[in-house]
């Protein structure tokens, strides 16, 4: 993981915890009917933040191990998720997670695995994961397009977002998670995801992005005056559906 990457958040924690998306259960059933993961498999999150994707399989009673190298987001993730008998963390990297060799069956990685380097965080997860061991690869791609909302807030960010290209591009596609896996993923499923959010929300889920100009930054300002001029365009009751598409890849421990 670029090291700088590791600190990009963690000046936005209380807006990450509270505005970012969660995951749909579709994940675990997919991995669960399609790609044989074991009910109650032990699972490490790496990159975990603030505990969004571990929490996901808590819930579907897998034991999880969070490595996370950001202490605010770390600790975000303790104070949310102490509760899971199953739950622990980790100061780690994706590529020197700390875990022990072949600890775990399935290796995760979420909406992190764009700032990881592909072929060390390859080889650690090759590492930790037991043999035929599992490694998932999923995130929440916004849309794009579709509705007068989303076209416009992707205009928005393209005009005040700090590094917002740069940022934006490094989510792959089909060849480029291919490549990623080295010989291929063995599974790829999609599914839709979606957060209806008032203006407050819409403005923290904003606020959570890291290239997002914070206060003080001369276009914090201007661009939430253009939020509030999208919002009131946009809004149906209230609200505006900010639509994601969950996309999901999977592969064996010999792709890893």
């Amino acid at each position: 993981m670029n090291q700088d990457s590791t600190q990009r958040f963690t000046n936005r924690v209380a807006d990450y915890v509270k505005y970012r998306p969660g995951y749909p259960r579709e994940v675990i059933t997919f991995l669960h009917d399609v790609c044989g993961l074991a009910k109650g498999a032990r699972v490490a999150d790496i990159g975990a933040g603030t505990g969004i994707s571990a929490k996901l399989f808590l819930d579907a009673g897998h034991p999880v191990v969070a490595v996370e190298p950001n202490e605010a987001m770390r600790n975000a993730a303790d104070a949310w998720l102490s509760g899971f008998d199953g739950f622990s963390s980790k100061a780690g990297t994706a590529d020197a997670t700390t875990l022990d060799d072949a600890s775990v069956d399935l290796v995760i990685a979420a909406q992190a695995v764009h700032w990881f380097d592909p072929a060390t965080a390859r080889r650690e997860f090759a590492r930790i994961v037991r043999p035929g061991g599992l490694v998932a690869l999923f995130w929440n791609s916004r849309l794009l397009s579709g509705t007068a909302f989303l076209t416009g807030f992707e205009a928005l960010l393209k005009r005040y977002g700090v590094d917002y290209t740069e940022v934006s591009g490094r989510y792959g596609d089909d060849a480029t998670m291919a490549a990623w896996f080295d010989n291929g993923f063995a599974h790829k499923a999609t599914f839709p995801n979606a957060q209806q959010l008032d203006f407050d929300g819409l403005k923290g889920r904003l606020m959570s992005s890291s290239f997002a100009p914070k206060t003080g930054h001369p276009d914090h300002e201007p661009m939430l005056v253009a939020l509030r001029q999208l919002f009131d365009h946009t809004a149906t009751h209230g609200t505006v559906e900010f639509a994601y598409e969950t996309r999901l890849y999977v592969g064996g421990t010999s792709n890893s």
